[in-house]
């Protein structure tokens, strides 16, 4: 691909996300496509919501865990940026219409006092967290997640391009001293309209939450970037994706931990 392609991609999917009207894979128009090009084209992105008064807040790990590596045939996970304007308060309610196929998953959330770049070890990664907290990401699609006419689902490459399908996010109310708790062993109960829909612990995150900031820092040296202080890190998801229809009502308990909450109108 050309950088005018990732360009022309970075418009096609801005436009997804304004009409509410999804695109066609990526990865069909531009069969050749590598992972540079898909993090090209997700920089492409940020380059015009940056132009356009948008702040970035962070960065959202994605495909973290084994079973989602295994499903997508792939053997590392994603990153993607976070926006100001995709944050939302714990309990607060997504108007209708803000998104195509919203879908949750629960995260623990590290917000950095330091700046992280290249490889670090875990014990650096928790020296530069202020803290950490419960967290919920929402995802949404403004690629097709298949091709009506073949059948062909979204590759990781269309995932990437596309901000590693990331779409808002939602912070707890507690915060943490990062070594209080042992985050592989902390998890959450996810309800859906009061019934539970999944579990799942930090351990199924690289084993370590932690581990994944450290992944996402040597990731990012590889583009010349680097994580900033006061930058909100989404560590990897725990549980499969929830599927929010308009009605849904999100609950995340992380049992000491704290939970955050999320509603849809």
């Amino acid at each position: 691909m050309t950088p005018a392609d990732h360009a022309h991609a970075a418009e096609a999917l801005l436009a997804a996300e304004r009409s509410g009207q999804q695109i066609g894979l990526l990865s069909l128009q531009y069969p050749d496509i590598t992972m540079d090009d898909a993090y090209a084209i997700q920089s492409a992105l940020m380059t015009a919501k940056l132009a356009q008064g948008q702040r970035v807040i962070g960065w959202k790990i994605g495909l973290t865990s084994k079973a989602m590596q295994y499903a997508l045939g792939i053997d590392i996970p994603d990153s993607g940026v976070l926006f100001d304007d995709m944050a939302f308060d714990h309990g607060a309610t997504v108007p209708t219409g803000r998104y195509i196929q919203p879908r949750i998953e629960a995260e623990i959330a590290f917000v950095m006092k330091a700046p992280l770049s290249g490889q670090v070890t875990r014990d650096e990664v928790i020296a530069a967290t202020d803290y950490v907290t419960p967290s919920i990401e929402i995802l949404d699609t403004r690629i097709q997640r298949a091709d009506p006419a073949t059948g062909q689902t979204r590759s990781v490459l269309d995932t990437i391009s596309d901000n590693a399908a990331n779409a808002g996010i939602v912070l707890g109310n507690a915060r943490h001293v990062p070594d209080a708790y042992d985050l592989r062993w902390t998890g959450a109960i996810v309800s859906r309209n009061g019934e539970v829909e999944e579990t799942g612990l930090g351990a199924g995150v690289l084993n370590d939450p932690a581990e994944s900031v450290a992944w996402l820092a040597a990731r990012m040296a590889q583009y010349g970037q680097r994580i900033e202080p006061g930058q909100v890190i989404l560590s990897g998801s725990f549980i499969r994706p929830v599927e929010c229809p308009a009605g849904t009502v999100i609950d995340a308990d992380f049992g000491p931990f704290g939970e955050v909450g999320i509603n849809f109108a």
